[in-house]
């Protein structure tokens, strides 16, 4: 006997909608809403941990500019957007649907409207509040002074200056020493891709061991892992990093060496000595294993000319870098899981791991 339908059930089943495995592969548009362009752009599945490759390989998406993609096959429905405009702002669409809404505006999200004369507020979130810092500071550690960066600000090249090296260790975080950035008015990042990121808040500092973490908006570059197992004396390493700025080479510059001892001057338990050469500007720069993986951050050379004249010797190649376990723990102590990654045994070309590092190694500009 054949069941016959109620008309409205009849209805409903006509109408059902069509398993959306075919607009999973179809292009969907992505519009700068804002009112300034855009310089970074991702898109990645809903639920990956990191935000994937700046979709902007071929410059700024100005307002109101659309940006098309195609999804992967097999990528699904589900995404997280997020676009970066020129002055650092970050706009975030979590979980879309694009399978329902194929075009995604991008736009500011609202500010909060402003305060009547005399009214008793908290200052969080509104315009021109100070910004939260990044975590509580690990004990005995020492904060830098906020650089106070306003939004779009570019270096002054009349400003008295330094620089340093960094390396991305988060979304957003950058790794380097603390004397690289102590006492600086203003700071700023040059990416891989040759982009100025100012650095909007007071970075979190630990002084004992000379580490530093900035907040840098604007997609740094990828994060870099760190070992997780034992580093031996005698292993192979390398440093990647912008010495001796304005003499050598603009771009990033890669040395090797070996770790020489598994402790620093005076025997300093937080560091490791190492023979590859390291100039000033490395300081802050990550040290690598044979496997690409962080295993210190180089912090100093030895004073050549001073061991001379006390002992009538010149030292060589003898420099310094914070051991990784340290780098680690003070990220953790600052609410930062770092990506951990064990190393096999076995040695990758100098030149692979320079290719690694170099997306995600930074040049620090310290403005006083």
């Amino acid at each position: 006997m054949r069941r016959i339908l109620p008309p409205l059930l009849l209805a409903a089943a006509l109408v059902l909608p069509a398993a959306p495995a075919a607009a999973q592969s179809e292009p969907f548009r992505i519009v700068n809403g804002a009112p300034l362009p855009a310089t970074a752009l991702h898109a990645v599945r809903s639920g990956r941990p990191d935000w994937g490759g700046n979709l902007l390989n071929r410059g700024p998406l100005a307002s109101g500019g659309q940006f098309s993609l195609r999804p992967a096959e097999g990528a699904g429905c589900r995404f997280d957007i997020r676009l970066v405009l020129q002055d650092g702002e970050e706009i975030v669409r979590r979980n879309h649907d694009i399978c329902v809404e194929r075009t995604v505006a991008m736009g500011p999200a609202p500010r909060p409207a402003q305060p009547r004369p005399g009214a008793s507020v908290a200052g969080a979130g509104l315009p021109g509040a100070k910004p939260p810092p990044l975590a509580p500071v690990a004990p005995g550690a020492a904060p830098a002074p906020a650089p106070g960066t306003p939004p779009g600000a570019r270096p002054n090249p009349q400003a008295r200056a330094s620089t340093g090296t960094g390396f991305v260790v988060g979304p957003d975080l950058v790794m380097t020493n603390q004397h690289v950035i102590e006492g600086c008015t203003r700071l700023f990042v040059r990416t891989s891709d040759n982009r100025t990121l100012t650095v909007p808040q007071a970075p979190v500092a630990d002084a004992r061991r000379d580490l530093a973490l900035l907040r840098v908006p604007g997609n740094p570059g990828p994060t870099l892992a760190f070992r997780s197992n034992a580093v031996r004396r005698g292993e192979s390493v390398v440093t990647y990093g912008f010495p001796l700025s304005g003499l050598l080479s603009s771009g990033p510059t890669l040395t090797t060496g070996e770790v020489s001892a598994l402790a620093g001057l005076g025997d300093n338990q937080t560091q490791f000595q190492i023979s590859a050469p390291v100039q000033q500007g490395n300081s802050g720069g990550p040290l690598l294993d044979r496997q690409g993986n962080v295993v210190g951050v180089v912090v100093s050379k030895l004073n050549a000319q001073r061991i001379a004249a006390r002992t009538g010797d010149i030292p060589q190649n003898v420099n310094f870098a914070v051991k990784g376990t340290e780098a680690v723990d003070f990220l953790r102590r600052n609410g930062v899981q770092p990506v951990m990654r064990e190393s096999p045994s076995g040695e990758r070309g100098a030149a692979e791991v320079g290719e690694q590092a170099h997306p995600s190694t930074v040049f620090i500009r310290c403005e006083r």
